[in-house]
């Protein structure tokens, strides 16, 4: 099978427990040495109420919820060779809100993101964890470009390099002007986006093995988005738009 042309190791950033995999199965599958942080996996107190999604998918209390679903995660992401890095933020259907800075702060905390390589975040589309999540992984790629920069000219000890990409959220990037938005955005702010194509097919079938492992979540998508879960994923680079005249 075809090897992948980016920089390894490979990390990916899920805003939940599931999102890396809809997202981004054959990748993973296809790369070396993957690990998936998901960033709103902590657990919460059992005294809070069970939320209308965790209540449609069968579950009782907020606790067998995420205990549940970190098993889903675990067995689907085993299955395309990755490892897991549960971070302890809150998903934000229990109630606990959390700024981007908070989050930048805590993925920055994370080994697995201090590996170098490439790391893939998601656009943060339309839900607004997913918009949270992708504000906070911004945050940390001007920081980590700083520091690489900063290290550079004063000859202190290098970063590990990071080659950022950015993936289109399963689900989200089938509403109408969801994607163009963000690239808008982005141009707005001074950076260009231009697409990365991968060479997935092959892996394809092995990453819909994996998403039937999250066997809680499927039932509460429509056939819409159980579809777009698989098409073949979209991912982008982002540089920094250059200067007229250069």
């Amino acid at each position: 099978m075809p090897r992948l042309q980016i920089p390894e190791p490979l990390t990916v950033i899920s805003p939940h427990l599931d999102d890396a995999v809809f997202s981004c199965g054959a990748l993973l599958a296809a790369a070396q040495d993957a690990v998936v942080v998901t960033v709103l996996a902590g657990v919460p107190g059992a005294g809070i109420e069970v939320p209308d999604w965790d209540r449609a998918a069968g579950f009782s209390s907020v606790t067998q919820a995420i205990s549940q679903r970190r098993r889903e995660d675990a067995r689907g992401l085993n299955l395309l060779g990755a490892r897991p890095d549960w971070l302890d933020f809150l998903d934000g259907q229990y109630g606990r809100q959390h700024g981007a800075e908070e989050i930048m702060a805590g993925l920055a905390a994370s080994p697995s993101m201090q590996r170098g390589g490439t790391v893939v975040a998601p656009m943060g589309l339309f839900h607004s964890d997913h918009v949270l999540v992708g504000k906070a992984c911004m945050l940390l790629r001007a920081t980590i470009s700083t520091m690489q920069t900063a290290d550079t000219a004063e000859g202190g000890a290098p970063v590990p390099p990071v080659y950022w990409l950015f993936y289109e959220d399963a689900i989200y990037r089938r509403l109408p002007g969801m994607v163009q938005s963000r690239l808008i955005g982005w141009w707005q702010a001074g950076l260009i986006a231009a697409p990365v194509h991968f060479p997935l097919a092959p892996w394809q079938t092995l990453k819909m093995a994996a998403v039937e492992a999250y066997a809680s979540q499927l039932p509460l998508f429509n056939a819409g988005q159980l579809a777009d879960i698989g098409v073949p994923e979209r991912y982008w680079s982002l540089d920094i738009v250059p200067a007229k005249g250069t």
